[in-house]
């Protein structure tokens, strides 16, 4: 069983300031580390750690994140959440799914070695001295979630999807 498909799951993070202050209350449906040109210029980083999770499992604790509309390569748009004092983006929404389904930042969860990628996705991209561990699925674009996601999590997010 993936690492992040754990049924006994709850994970608390924030913003670096403490402004904002969110908890998870379900392993997230998938993780994924994106390798994408997009992500590294958005991150500032080699690439970004996303836990794919419901909204509704999302419980605000403290503060108010700010909505900021971005482009994305795909040309549909995302949604990042962002603390309106630090500017750390703590989750997104990206067009497909709307507002029912996050992004969390894996980095600003307070145990941040707490999800391992269970995929790497667009490594067509990905830095030359990134090294993707033996074992982990990776592929050069993206792939279909119907074989890489537990069947646990695709019921989940099929129950998403209808609510």
């Amino acid at each position: 069983m993936a690492e992040s498909a754990q049924p006994d799951f709850q994970a608390d993070g924030g913003c670096a300031c403490g402004k904002v202050r969110f908890r998870m209350h379900r392993a997230p449906l998938f993780v994924h580390c994106c390798h994408c040109r997009w992500c590294q210029r958005e991150t500032g980083t080699s690439f970004a750690l996303n836990a794919i999770i419901e909204s509704d499992e999302i419980e605000l604790l403290q503060g108010e994140p700010e909505r900021v509309e971005i482009p994305s390569e795909s040309g549909k748009g995302q949604t990042i959440l962002r603390c309106s004092k630090c500017q750390i983006a703590v989750w997104s929404h990206y067009a497909g799914a709307g507002d029912k389904l996050s992004m969390v930042r894996v980095g600003t969860l307070d145990q941040v070695d707490l999800l391992q990628p269970d995929v790497h996705i667009y490594t067509d991209s990905k830095q030359p001295w990134v090294i993707i561990p033996d074992g982990v699925p990776a592929f050069g674009q993206y792939y279909d979630p119907r074989e890489e996601w537990p069947a646990q999590s695709l019921e989940r997010y099929q129950a998403m999807k209808k609510s």
